[in-house]
Parts: structure tokens; sequence; C-alpha cells
């Protein structure tokens, strides 16, 4: 149980309004699943979340930072703690010359939009994942051959301790969806880009086929995580799955897509153990028939 007096102590750091108490996750996540956080905090800048951090270790309680939710499966029990949201408050994208500075609220198909009206090409395999900034740099996000690694030039982060600093593209240490940050406290507040001049129309052009192809292929109507699964070494998760006679698997509300075999998708009403009953299933069919072993991409809270 989290004390009025943490919470009055907060109160000294962000207003009032920007703490939501029994706060349901699922309103927080591109799954909509999830129960309530203890408390959950919408932060407005970089200096708030380095006093929080500091804050919250110094009186041991509990807390996670996320973004748009995009790659998060929540419990249905909720979370014991507080959840810091880097999201709407913290979503600045300016841009000079070459370089695109976005914070780490900001959503990647927005920067990759402004870097599209600035005549400025790289980002045009972000415009539709569905996540942010922050969240694309540690994972190292990508689609269709372009990925964060690829355009990334600094990101700016805050330790633990509550202390800035700025780490470099080979300082990264970039792999498929993964990141240095993956494996280190710190929490991505901005990213810098650095892009090439481009035709406008070009990139247009070549968004709109993205997106074209992302309608066609993905089951968008439906909440998700995006990708279940990483790609495994040699194979395509969707193929193995679908090759394993899960197509359209159930449990509850959740369900293997019939459109991408490599989506689980809530029909409507899923649970957490639902997604992961699915999750527990497919590995174990996939394992057995083709001794693979296919590894979440998304994360649990």
């Amino acid at each position: 149980m989290i004390s009025a007096a943490v919470i009055e102590a907060l109160k000294e750091i962000v207003p009032a309004e920007r703490i939501m108490f029994q706060e349901p996750m699922k309103l927080h996540t591109t799954f909509r699943i999830g129960g309530p956080a203890d408390y959950l905090i919408y932060l407005e800048n970089e200096d708030q979340l380095c006093r929080i951090q500091k804050y919250l270790r110094l009186v041991d309680v509990p807390y996670t930072v996320i973004g748009n939710g995009s790659n998060l499966l929540v419990s249905d029990d909720g979370y014991r703690g507080i959840v810091l949201v880097i999201g709407k408050y913290m979503s600045e994208i300016t841009v000079k010359d070459c370089y695109l500075e976005a914070e780490a609220g900001a959503l990647m198909s927005q920067v990759a939009k402004t870097a599209k009206e600035h005549g400025l090409t790289g980002l045009e395999f972000a415009a539709g994942i569905p996540g942010t900034v922050g969240g694309g740099a540690v994972m190292n996000a990508g689609a269709y051959g372009g990925e964060m690694s690829q355009v990334v030039s600094t990101v700016t982060v805050v330790n633990r301790n509550g202390e800035i600093m700025e780490l470099d593209n080979g300082t990264m240490e970039f792999g498929y969806r993964t990141s240095v940050i993956q494996n280190q406290p710190f929490v991505v507040t901005k990213v810098t880009f650095r892009l090439e001049q481009g035709d406008p129309e070009q990139i247009a052009e070549k968004m709109a086929d993205l997106a074209k192809r992302r309608r066609e292929k993905q089951p968008l109507e439906y909440p998700s995580a995006g990708s279940t699964f990483k790609r495994p070494a040699g194979h395509f998760a969707g193929q193995l799955i679908m090759e394993s006679g899960l197509r359209g698997y159930s449990v509850g509300g959740a369900k293997v897509s019939e459109k991408h075999c490599g989506f689980i998708i809530n029909t409507g009403n899923a649970t957490a153990e639902d997604v992961k009953d699915v999750i527990w299933e497919v590995q174990r069919r996939v394992k057995e028939r083709f001794q693979v072993d296919l590894e979440p991409e998304i994360k649990f809270l």
C-alpha cells in the first residue's frame, strides 16, 4: 500500500491532476488489457522524471515507466506500485537541418510525418509503428527493412539516480529488437535522428505503400501488441505458427490472427491470462514440430 505521505510528496513534483488512483491499465495499452495500477502519473518533463525516480528509490516504492503501451501485456490484477507515463506531455518534435529531435513520448508515426513534412527521408518505416520514440529506441523498433539503429544519432536517458546521460549510436549497442538500455536501468527522454534530404512526394508515396501493405497483411482492426514473437533465426514466426496448425487458435478472447499468425489479437474481451495461455500453446506446438524456441517480443507487467 502506498502511503498518503508518498502521494503528497509526489504532488510537490507533478500537478495533482496528473496523478491517477486505481487507473485501469487497459486504457494505456494497445492490447486493451490490464487491471488497475495503484497510481499512474503523467510526466510533463525530464526534470519531473529525475526527481520522481530519486524520490521513489529513496522511499522504496516500486515503479515502472511506459510510453504508449504498444508492446505491453499487463496482468489482470494490475500493477502494485506507480506507473510513470512518458506520453503526450513529453512529445515535442523539432527539426534543424538534417537532424530531427523528438521527446520520448512522441509517437513514431508523428515523427515520421514530421520528417516527411520537412523533406527528410529515413523514417518512412516508422509511420505505421504504434509505439513512442522512447520505446522504439529501447527495442530498436523496425519494419519493412528499416530500423531505429539506421537513423538514431543520440539517445538521452535518465539513470536511476536521476542523472541525465547521452548515448551515441555505438554506445546504444543496437541489435535485433534490442539495445543496451534493455539491460540497464535507464529511461529514455529524448532521441535525435540524423536523416537525409529527400523528395517529399517520394517519401509520401513510400509511406502510403507501406501503410497499404500493413492494412492488407496485419489485423489492424483488432487490439494487439503488434508482432507477438521475435523472428527466430532462419525462420518467420508467423509461418511456423501457421504450419503448426494454429491459425485462429483461441483461448477466451485471445486468438492467433487468421490474417497474420504472428499476431495474437484481443477479439473483444480477452484477459491477460487468455493471451498467456495462447502464447504458451504456440510456443509448445512450434517447439514440438520444428524444435524452434519462440521468444515473446512483448513485455509482461
